[in-house]
């Protein structure tokens, strides 16, 4: 079985014979182990890839953006082998944004496009970003604000060194979400495929079917339990979801790649 070349965005190589490719992008502050049981859990139909950006975990000597139009750049560009077979993206959160936008790169340079992008806990972009506005809080109530919303354990608010070290990551991600401004373009002809949750303080449902606007098919909505990590929360519910549609994409994948 043959194995791509990695990209410094993916910890693992990637089948270059697998039916379809699932590139998987994480949360504000967050990085590509969140992703790690999931190939697992959704194969054979899928190859699971998370992509891991800079400035954090195994990436931390690497300088973080800051400018969401510069991490797509560089996205693109490291990217760019890996999208011609068969894919499609999932985005959580802040991910949910940078997948959608990336898909908006490749449309405008005439390049494959996802089979469908898979998003989840994010409000449609035309819409205000999820996370209020944050630069008046101080460390310490950041760290309350995000263990109230389940982004990070109660228990680290008593490790000022792990706080002192992650806290600017995530600002600095939130700030990126918040400077993004829609800018209008034609719905994409890409399938969307909306995951939330029913306690999330951050998303709603009509948040969710907002994303309609960017598309030219009909979105599907799923509202799951949990709040705004349910995929932490509930993963086996979110992956029995998550199954058939991948199963149906690889299927329809391999039967055009036939033709």
């Amino acid at each position: 079985m043959s194995i791509e070349p990695l990209t410094p965005y993916l910890e693992d190589g990637i089948e270059a014979d697998a039916e379809l490719r699932m590139f998987c992008f994480h949360h504000a502050g967050g990085g590509s182990p969140m992703f790690r049981a999931w190939h697992r859990a959704l194969g054979p139909h899928v190859t699971v890839v998370p992509v891991h950006l800079p400035g954090r975990g195994r990436r931390s000597d690497h300088d973080r953006f800051v400018d969401l139009d510069d991490l797509l750049d560089d996205l693109e560009d490291q990217l760019a082998e890996h999208l011609s077979a068969p894919h499609v993206f999932f985005g959580h959160s802040m991910g949910a944004l940078v997948a959608y936008r990336l898909a908006r790169r490749r449309d405008a340079r005439g390049l494959r496009l996802p089979e469908a992008l898979l998003l989840s806990a994010y409000a449609a972009p035309h819409l205000p970003a999820p996370l209020p506005p944050i630069d008046h809080l101080d460390d310490v109530l950041l760290a309350q604000f995000l263990t109230a919303i389940g982004g990070l354990p109660a228990e680290v608010l008593s490790w000022p060194a792990w706080l002192e070290s992650a806290l600017p990551v995530i600002r600095d991600d939130i700030r990126m979400c918040a400077d993004h401004r829609d800018p209008g373009e034609a719905p994409l002809a890409c399938p969307m495929h909306l995951f939330g949750a029913d306690s999330d303080p951050l998303v709603s449902e009509i948040d969710l079917r907002a994303w309609s606007r960017h598309t030219t098919h009909i979105i599907d909505v799923r509202i799951l339990e949990g709040g705004h990590f349910y995929l932490d929360e509930s993963p086996d519910e979110l992956f029995r979801l998550l199954r058939p549609l991948l199963r149906d994409y690889a299927r329809t994948a391999s039967s055009d790649h036939g033709k």
